[in-house]
Order: C-alpha cells, then structure tokens, then sequence
C-alpha cells in the first residue's frame, strides 16, 4: 500500500484500508493508471531487450564467426594429448607411466593415484627418506603438476560459455598459458627425478617397488604441449579479433526473425492455395460424378420410353 497518497499528498496509516482517500477522495489504485501503464510496458521494452542483447552476445561469442567456432573445437583436442603417455619410469620392477590407460607401463597414473591416496603415510614418509628431492618425489610433482594443467584446460574451456557476454577477455588465454606451464613443468620434474635414480638403487612407490629406474619424457608430451599451445593462439585471436555491436547482433537478429516470419507466412499461404486447389478439384470431381450418374440415369429412362 501506498505510504501517501498521489494525489494530495496526505500520509496514509494502516487503518487507511478505503481505496478512496479521505482528503481528496481520488481512488488510490486507479490514480494515474495510464502513465503507470505506460511506464510498466516501457520496464518491460527494457527488460526484454536486455535479454536479448545477452542471447546475442552469447551466440555470438560461441560460434558467431568462423574463428570462434574453430576455437570450441581447438579447446576440446588439448583432452587427447592427457591421456597419451607423457613420460615413463622403467625398471627391473614394477614400470610407471604418467598415462590414464597404461598404455606403455603396467602401472598408470590412475593406478599412481589410487596408490598414493591408499597409502598417503608411506609415500610422505619415503619423499621424506629423500628430502622430497629424489625419483619418488619428482615423479608425484610431475603427476601433480600435470593434473593441474588438465584442470585450467578445463577451466579454460568452459570459461568460454561463462564469460560468453565478454569478447575481448583475456582469462581464457591466462588459464591456457597457466595449462602450458604446469605442462612444462611436469617435463622438467619428471626429467629431474630420472636423473636422481641412478643414486637409487631401490624406489618404493608404495605397495610397488622399482629397481634401476631409467626412463624420460614420452612423445604423448610433446603432442598434448602443441595441442595447449594452438588453443592458447586461438584463445589470443579472439580475444584480439575485432566484434560486433549490439546494435549490429540486435538488427540481425531481428532480420533473422523477420525472415523466419517471411518463410513461415509463406508456407501457410502455399498451404493455404494447395487447401482452395484440393478443395476446388474434389468439387469438380464430384460434380463429374454427378453429371455422369444424371446421364447414366437420362440414358436408361430414354430406353424404357422405346
């Protein structure tokens, strides 16, 4: 309820319940209701355009132009380059593969991990027999650090529908890049942790153990770094690439709409005509009918008359 009325200004109290007020006797409710009326179609004119500058944004920020529907699919492949193997561990023992499927070792990085997390003690306590500086060590960095890059490849990519109304944002090419690092530095730990193992005779990966240790960085790396590296260029083209207007996306739009319109009235109309033409036809069928059985019918009674 209103605190005053409209009209004359008098403040309203709680028992003020008559729509009428007592001063001036204008109907509160009804007070002004055409400007009102029109002030409420003008909020709603706003508020619909406000959605639809936010649709065209979006749409056009996913697949509006060549280059941004090339960037959905270059965002994608960089998940093919995680699950080749980037590096192994082989050993006498038990081998080791920083690979989902263990494509190269009998050991995984799935199986690393359901390792680690089962037996977290024993493997704090072995990094700690190395001063966190040797093979195991090395080795648990490097797997840590290339979650992490599949992690802001992740995010990366669906930064693209979350910040879809921002053309010219450059977070999606800082997580590209931040990806591209953790890769880097998943190759120099693992790397650094191959040189440590001729020290170590013996390494226990928790409930598996590897003995004279060799390996180094697989060729899945080196695929999966140039995957990352194309999806940050593309991410940067964007971001750089010039855009539209909402002006320009909104008359598109409406364009679009328009030619929809155009096609459906058109359909209809063809409908329409095929409607009238069968109707037309299926008159004059009858009517042929009609005329033949009225002929039939003259030509027997002519014969009768015989």
């Amino acid at each position: 309820m209103a605190s005053s009325c409209p009209n004359c200004g008098k403040k309203l109290h709680w028992y003020d319940v008559k729509a009428e007020c007592s001063n001036c006797g204008v109907s509160i409710p009804n007070f002004n209701w055409e400007e009102r009326l029109e002030a409420d179609n003008e909020l709603a004119e706003r508020k619909f355009a406000s959605f639809y500058r936010g649709l065209n944004r979006i749409a056009y920020s996913i697949w509006g132009t060549k280059l941004r529907i090339a960037r959905i699919v270059l965002s994608v492949l960089p998940a093919i380059g995680f699950i080749l193997p980037w590096a192994t561990i082989k050993s006498d023992a038990d081998s080791v593969g920083l690979d989902l499927f263990g494509m190269t070792c009998n050991r995984s990085l799935i199986d690393l991990f359901k390792d680690f997390f089962g037996n977290m003690s024993l493997y704090t306590t072995n990094m700690s027999y190395e001063s966190f500086s040797g093979t195991l060590s090395f080795t648990m960095y490097s797997a840590l650090l290339m979650v992490l890059s599949l992690l802001f490849a992740v995010i990366a990519f669906f930064l693209i529908f979350i910040l879809a109304k921002h053309f010219k944002t450059k977070a999606l090419t800082v997580f590209e890049c931040l990806s591209v690092l953790s890769a880097i530095g998943s190759a120099v730990c693992f790397t650094l942790g191959i040189k440590a193992a001729p020290s170590e005779l013996g390494i226990n990966f928790g409930s598996f153990p590897v003995y004279n240790a060799t390996g180094g960085v697989a060729w899945g790396f080196y695929a999966a770094l140039a995957l990352l590296l194309v999806a940050v260029g593309i991410n940067a083209a964007v971001s750089k690439a010039p855009s539209k207007t909402d002006d320009e996306l909104e008359s598109e739009r409406l364009a679009r709409k328009a030619a929809k319109e155009q096609k459906e009235y058109e359909e209809a109309l063809k409908k329409e005509v095929e409607r009238e033409e069968a109707e037309k036809k299926e008159k004059e069928e009858q009517a042929k009918l009609v005329a033949e059985a009225k002929a039939k019918l003259a030509a027997r009674e002519a014969k009768k008359k015989k």
